[in-house]
C-alpha cells in the first residue's frame, strides 16, 4: 500500500496539469481553445502500474482513455490459450475498446499496461453528455473512430497482402516505439509470427541494414 500511495503521488504531482491533454484536443483542428479547456475539465486521472489491466474480457468498458504517459497494449486468448497480441497505444493516444464501449457489451478483449501509465479518462456517461452538448467534441470523436477503422482495416490487409519481413519493416517505420515498450514475444503475435521467425526476420533486417550502409 505504501509503495502504492508513493507511486500514485509520484504521477499526482507530475502530470496534474491537463496542458497535454488539451494541446491534443486542439490539435485536431476540429476544437478551438476556449472548448478544448472546458472538454478536459470532464476529464479525470487515471494511473498504472505496469501489469495492471485497463479491461477485463466480460467487463464493460466504462473507460474512454487519453494516454498522456506510458504504453499499453490490447489481446486476447485464442483457442488454445495463447496469449494474442491485438493492438499497442503509446503515448497520446485515445484508449478504448470501441464495441464494448458504445454498445454497452462485455469486451472479448484485455487491455493492460506494459509499463507504468498515466493518462486522463471519461466515462461513458460523461462521453455522451459532451457529445450532445458540443458539436466540435462529436466531431473530434467521429475523427478519432474513423482513423481507427483505417488503421484497423490496413494492419487485417496485411496479414493477408504483405509478407512477415514487409510487416516487420512496416511496423519499424510506422511505430518504433514498439521495440522500446513491448516485449518480442507480444510483438511477434501481433505480426502473426512465431517467436523463432521473428528472431529470423530481425537478424535478416540488421544485416540487410547493415549492408546498405
Amino acid at each position: 500500500m505504501k509503495k502504492y500511495n508513493l507511486l500514485y503521488s509520484f504521477f499526482y504531482r507530475e502530470f496534474m496539469n491537463k496542458d497535454i491533454l488539451i494541446q491534443f484536443l486542439e490539435s485536431s483542428k476540429v476544437i478551438d481553445k476556449q472548448t478544448s479547456f472546458l472538454i478536459a475539465e470532464a476529464f479525470e486521472p487515471k494511473q498504472l502500474e505496469k501489469g495492471d489491466l485497463l479491461l477485463r474480457e466480460g467487463e464493460i468498458s466504462d473507460e474512454y482513455l487519453f494516454l498522456e504517459k506510458g504504453f499499453i497494449r490490447s489481446f486476447i486468448y485464442d483457442t488454445e490459450g495463447n496469449d494474442i497480441t491485438l493492438n499497442f497505444y503509446g503515448q497520446q493516444q485515445v484508449v478504448f475498446e470501441v464495441a464494448s464501449f458504445f454498445q454497452r457489451i462485455p469486451s472479448q478483449e484485455y487491455f493492460e499496461a506494459t509499463n507504468n501509465s498515466f493518462g486522463w479518462v471519461l466515462t461513458y456517461e460523461k462521453l455522451n453528455r459532451l457529445f450532445h452538448s458540443l458539436p466540435q467534441f462529436r466531431e473530434f470523436g467521429r475523427s478519432m473512430l474513423v482513423k481507427g477503422f483505417i488503421d484497423f482495416k490496413s494492419r487485417t490487409l496485411s496479414l493477408i497482402n504483405k509478407t512477415a519481413e514487409e510487416r516487420y519493416e512496416m511496423l519499424i517505420v510506422s511505430k518504433p516505439e514498439i521495440f522500446q515498450n513491448a516485449s518480442l514475444k507480444h510483438i511477434a503475435s501481433y505480426l502473426g509470427v512465431t517467436d523463432t521467425s521473428l528472431s529470423r526476420i530481425r537478424k535478416k533486417f540488421t544485416q540487410k541494414s547493415f549492408l546498405a550502409k
